[in-house]
């Protein structure tokens, strides 16, 4: 499993499988949201299915689900929120990691 830090508290990847959530726990977050809607792909295991995955772990799931290149008011304002409650680090994941890192960029500037 490859990610990408982005702050001491926060990390970006693309897709996981529900078997990568041991890794993603072993690795100390603590936390995942999934950024990308279901169905996007064809093979893309739904996010329930993460979610069912990283609660058995132990770990915090938010779905904030953002079409590619539609950042809404309402998408930076709830991963803001799961930002804000969630306890980190925080591992967030959509198709490539873009998705997260640009809406981690719009909830910072929210939140300032």
């Amino acid at each position: 499993m490859n990610y990408r830090q982005i702050t001491h508290d926060y990390s970006v990847s693309g897709q996981i499988a529900p078997e990568e959530v041991a890794a993603i726990k072993a690795a100390g977050f603590r936390s995942v949201i999934c950024n990308r809607p279901d169905g996007e792909q064809a093979g893309q295991p739904p996010a329930e299915q993460v979610r069912a995955a990283a609660e058995s772990a132990g770990l915090e799931f938010r779905y904030i689900p953002v079409i590619s290149g539609r950042i809404t008011d309402e998408n930076v304002a709830e991963q803001a929120a799961a930002l804000q409650s969630l306890p980190g680090p925080v591992f967030a994941y959509c198709r490539s990691g873009a998705r997260c890192t640009n809406l981690f960029a719009h909830a910072r500037e929210a939140r300032v």
